[in-house]
């Protein structure tokens, strides 16, 4: 995980600290970590977003001479190969693993939302029977 710009209580601080290396070694962001990686480093990838990039540069080129035969087909190539990256087992991969680890941070947000209200609730009972 990375570092963070600000402090919190030492306590506080450490405490996140454990639970961001715990949440750093769970089987969904570590597998999350690796599939990610392969995309990034796959050289057919690579290639097919820059070709889908020259697509769609060549159609709002074209767009702007007004050569609309041109955009449309500089339009339908850019579609052919953003279909054939968004088909590819690695992307279909990564973005299931991209959901379980949204799921995942999402789910440790909220127990720690509502952990923190219920703990600021009680405080603020404690202090209003204290009254």
């Amino acid at each position: 995980m990375e570092k963070r710009d600000f402090q919190y209580e030492d306590n506080i601080d450490l405490k996140l600290n454990e639970l961001l290396e715990k949440i750093d070694q769970t089987e969904v962001i570590v597998s999350y970590k690796k599939i990610a990686l392969k995309v990034d480093q796959h050289d057919g990838l690579k290639q097919l977003v820059e070709e889908i990039k020259g697509h769609q540069k060549d159609a709002v080129q074209f767009n702007h001479y007004e050569k609309l035969e041109a955009e449309k087909e500089a339009l339908r190539l850019a579609n052919a190969k953003q279909k054939e990256f968004d088909e590819h087992p690695l992307v279909i991969a990564y973005r299931e693993k991209l959901v379980e680890a949204n799921d995942l941070l999402q789910h440790v947000t909220y127990l720690l939302e509502r952990n923190v209200n219920d703990g600021l609730e009680d405080k603020l009972s404690q202090a209003m029977k204290e009254e």
